[in-house]
């Protein structure tokens, strides 16, 4: 089969692998329809996640048909129209019990990291029962790779950890994928004022469009007068909530500097280190949020990749503000 594989720092290839099998009972292999690229992705290619060794299939979000599944397997069969999370879950150790599927102690995310990934033909994946959803009838696959990554990440991690509450003001540092999907899911709790700052004009265009009360753009002026102007904005005191999804050392001091007191602060960019994981627990309740058509996860892909393209499609996501990228689709 065809994987898109992580060959060096800074390098992946288009490759041809072996087609992966069941390996424990409770194992499904699942024929990849839609996959995507995560800004985590990017990051492994850059060498900043070092449990992810040179020669991994890199992927850990994608929509596809059960191909296979172990003996074990009991809620899904062959030919089943399946979400993949990103994170793999036993729902039997203790901190599966506790809702930290991302600490799994057999899973959590392994997907594109410890094991070969999503960005393939085919994937393997563990602990099926619990780490597939069925895909609703009628429901459109493109829109639902965003379900198994971003959108979870952005509430679970962002706006659910950061305690946003109705009348509340928050900013979110970052308008790629994960933090354009917190400026969307924050509106769950209707918050009374929700800033976007970018460097990217065209993101925060896209912020203003799907809900942003203002953006800033902390490429023009300067750090110090976007700050100025948010805390002219929250009458000196700064917001409430604080979601950092970029995953840079300046993003993060900025945060800090524009939090209210007693605000909390939500960490989601991946710094190379990690704050929090995804516990991808909200997962079926965003899939509801689709099937009512209360969320629209489509608003946020902007580039189509055939599977062919994929390399291509890691450099005009690794250039996203130069093509004007937001969450790209891979199409098998």
């Amino acid at each position: 089969m065809k994987a898109l594989v992580y060959k060096q720092v800074g390098k992946v290839e288009l490759q041809q692998r072996p087609m992966p099998r069941t390996v424990a009972p409770t194992d499904a292999v699942v024929r990849l329809t839609k996959t995507t690229i995560c800004g985590t992705d990017l990051h492994i290619r850059k060498g900043d996640v070092a449990t992810c060794a040179p020669g991994r299939i890199l992927g850990h979000e994608g929509v596809g048909i059960v191909e296979n599944v172990g003996p074990s397997v009991t809620r899904f069969k062959n030919g089943d129209s399946v979400l993949i999370s990103c994170i793999s879950s036993c729902a039997s150790c203790e901190y599966c019990r506790r809702g930290m599927s991302s600490h799994c102690t057999t899973g959590g995310w392994i997907l594109g990291n410890e094991i070969d990934g999503t960005q393939a033909e085919y994937v393997r994946i563990p602990h099926a029962d619990c780490s597939l959803y069925s895909i609703p009838n009628g429901l459109e696959e493109s829109s639902l790779v965003t379900l198994s990554d971003i959108f979870p990440t952005a509430l679970e991690c962002g706006v659910i950890n950061g305690k946003v509450q109705p009348g509340s003001t928050v900013v979110i540092i970052g308008a790629g994928p994960v933090g354009l999907a917190a400026l969307i899911t924050s509106q769950f709790y209707t918050p009374a004022v929700v800033i976007v700052i970018d460097t990217d004009a065209n993101r925060l265009k896209v912020a203003t469009e799907i809900g942003a009360h203002a953006t800033f753009n902390s490429g023009e002026g300067g750090i110090d007068a976007v700050i100025k102007a948010i805390r002219d904005k929250t009458d000196g005191k700064g917001c409430d909530t604080v979601i950092e999804a970029v995953g840079i050392p300046e993003t993060f001091e900025l945060s800090q500097r524009l939090l209210a007191p007693g605000g909390v602060l939500a960490n989601v960019g991946v710094h190379g280190i990690t704050t929090r994981l995804v516990d991808a627990v909200t997962t079926p309740m965003l899939l509801k949020m689709v099937e009512a058509k209360k969320l629209d996860p489509a608003q946020l892909i902007t580039h189509r990749f055939k599977f062919e393209e994929i390399v291509k499609a890691y450099e005009t996501f690794g250039a996203a503000q130069q093509h004007r990228a937001l969450k790209v689709l891979i199409e098998m």
